[in-house]
């Protein structure tokens, strides 16, 4: 079994769900005001630290050819995918001068502009119906490196263009433009749309939710993808909770 497919592995399971490991990549829950500022700020901490730690593992520390193009994909529809794979985003373009662009493969909910305050006109799908440069498809975000090529302009058949060879031809296009690609897809275990985007992309990250994860679900994903030849390089645990007292914050 590949070093790669063992970080799903160590994702522990109470009761059939995923729940905290004390390895691999674990995202903390954010919680409400009530729980005090100081705490806020040290899962705030948490979070940084984990997302760094998940980007120097896929993106800078694989060897002579690490991963350029990289899909982010949750099991199940609401395990923070979006989420994740935006500050993934925000995280690598601090610590790289080449470009980075997001894109937002989830033809049905996008989530992406919202996160970044922007519209969603003129993004990918529009690029796959009309002509032009991959770029003159995307917008600049809030870093000078990093980019954002939104789902666009939706319409019945958007889902449709995801397995089509102009599909191909954008990605094998983003793939010459930016130094590295994130692609947001929608969940896996609800559409066939991640397992066409994974095949153009050099490898793809689970996104699986702390104590809301089946098991069987995330095995039996793991597996389907692996069925597929796309590369599985890792599982990032969201949502989870810290059951630490406000006070030991200050420890940390």
């Amino acid at each position: 079994m590949s070093k790669n497919f063992e970080l799903l592995q160590q994702v522990e399971l109470n009761g059939g769900t995923a729940s905290a490991s004390h390895s691999g990549v674990s995202l903390p829950f954010q919680p409400g005001n009530g729980n005090g500022h100081s705490a806020r700020l040290n899962l705030d901490r948490v979070t940084e630290e984990e997302t760094l730690r998940l980007v120097q593992s896929i993106f800078l520390s694989a060897g002579p050819t690490p991963p350029r193009v990289v899909m982010f994909a949750a099991i199940d529809s609401g395990n923070g995918c979006s989420h994740v794979c935006a500050h993934a985003a925000e995280v690598l373009a601090s610590n790289v001068t080449g470009s980075v662009c997001l894109v937002d493969a989830n033809l049905r909910t996008p989530a992406l502009p919202e996160y970044f305050g922007v519209t969603n006109h003129h993004g990918l799908a529009d690029s796959l119906r009309n002509s032009g440069g991959i770029r003159e498809f995307a917008k600049t975000l809030r870093a000078p490196n990093l980019f954002l090529l939104s789902s666009g302009s939706l319409a019945a058949d958007s889902t449709l263009l995801v397995n089509s060879e102009l599909m191909k031809s954008r990605i094998a296009e983003l793939r010459k433009e930016f130094d590295y690609v994130l692609i947001d897809s929608p969940p896996l275990n609800t559409y066939s749309d991640g397992i066409v985007l994974g095949q153009l992309s050099d490898g793809v990250v689970m996104v699986l939710e702390a104590n809301n994860t089946r098991r069987e679900a995330a095995l039996r994903v793991a597996e389907g993808l692996r069925a597929k030849q796309v590369r599985v390089l890792g599982a990032v645990l969201n949502k989870r909770t810290f059951p630490i007292p406000d006070s030991l914050y200050h420890r940390m």
